[in-house]
């Protein structure tokens, strides 16, 4: 399961068919170009994202299926 402490390269290791689904929601990581490191919960903090647990459990969605 994907949390907010989720480390950004195991995300993209792990899961690589979220890349799409993130960047869609300003959460560039460093599959796309951005060198980004760090937790899940960080990135979102740094982008200005405040919905975060609502893309966690769309994030947990995609992968369940």
């Amino acid at each position: 399961m994907i949390n907010e402490n989720t480390l950004i390269e195991d995300l993209v290791q792990d899961h690589p068919k979220l890349v799409g689904p993130l960047a869609d929601y300003g959460l560039v990581c460093i599959r796309c170009g951005e060198p980004v490191w760090g937790t899940l919960k960080e990135l979102a903090e740094d982008k200005g994202v405040k919905y975060l647990d609502e893309i966690i459990g769309e994030m947990n969605e995609i992968i369940c299926k």
